[in-house]
């Protein structure tokens, strides 16, 4: 079963954006290419008031990923389980697809008896740890976010240890938003481990701006260019990467 690559984009914020396109919006024009938008809420000892948690549902929902709002202290494991999570849910839609072609439209993994379904989990699992995936981390440095800085750091890496475990190919790639002189600014490129972010992340500053709809605008664009080099590189391989999850 070709899955081809698994692409995310994950969204690290503690409140609303204020500035730019409309996020939601751009988080459906993710999932149109394929790309899954998950968003996580972060809280100190306050909260995220209903319009910053409205908007934070509303993009996931829109981007066909996972939401969760978790207290700094808890983001670690929650970044974790907010990937693998949306993971197993797009391997099931693939799954779903393909079993809708095999057993007529509208046979889904739900309706199989349990232990065919079980069976077919079994391959949702498998492709969870073999599967290619390159996540996209947009992460929020307006003011409010400067003391959860280092702990976003930890999870971060966390995150990168957690998917490395996999026998599947990853790639991760680090923007934050705002930068210093644009909307957003890269801070890694895609690759494979994280080490480096402890030096990148001690000389990041903060901004008062939350511009999230140009960020995810921004991210949706560095896939493309990576796609379009890809395309450049190895016309064989086109076929392969431009098949949509």
């Amino acid at each position: 079963m070709k899955t081809g690559t698994l692409k995310q984009i994950l969204l690290i914020t503690d409140g609303c954006s204020n500035q730019g396109e409309d996020p939601i919006a751009m988080a459906a024009l993710a999932k149109e290419q394929g790309i899954t938008v998950n968003v996580i809420g972060v809280m100190e000892n306050d909260v995220i008031d209903e319009k910053g948690m409205s908007e934070i549902e509303g993009i996931a929902m829109s981007g066909g990923g996972v939401s969760q709002v978790v207290y700094a202290k808890q983001l670690s494991q929650t970044v974790q389980m907010v990937t693998r999570k949306a993971m197993t849910q797009t391997l099931q839609g693939v799954v779903n697809k393909e079993l809708k072609e095999i057993l007529g439209s509208s046979k889904t993994v739900e309706d199989l008896p349990p232990e065919q379904r079980g069976e077919v989990m079994e391959v949702v699992d498998e492709l969870g740890e073999t599967v290619e995936l390159e996540v996209l981390i947009l992460v929020d440095t307006s003011a409010s976010m400067k003391q959860k800085l280092p702990t976003v750091k930890e999870a971060i890496f966390d995150l990168s240890l957690s998917l490395n475990a996999r026998s599947g190919d990853n790639r991760f790639s680090v923007f934050v938003f705002p930068g210093k002189k644009n909307d957003v600014e890269k801070l890694l490129d895609w690759t494979p481990r994280l080490e480096s972010l402890n030096s990148i992340f001690a000389k990041l500053t903060v901004g008062g701006i939350t511009p999230t709809g140009p960020a995810l605008r921004e991210a949706l664009q560095y896939f493309k260019k990576k796609r379009s080099l890809r395309g450049l590189l190895s016309r064989d391989d086109e076929s392969f990467y431009e098949e949509s999850v």
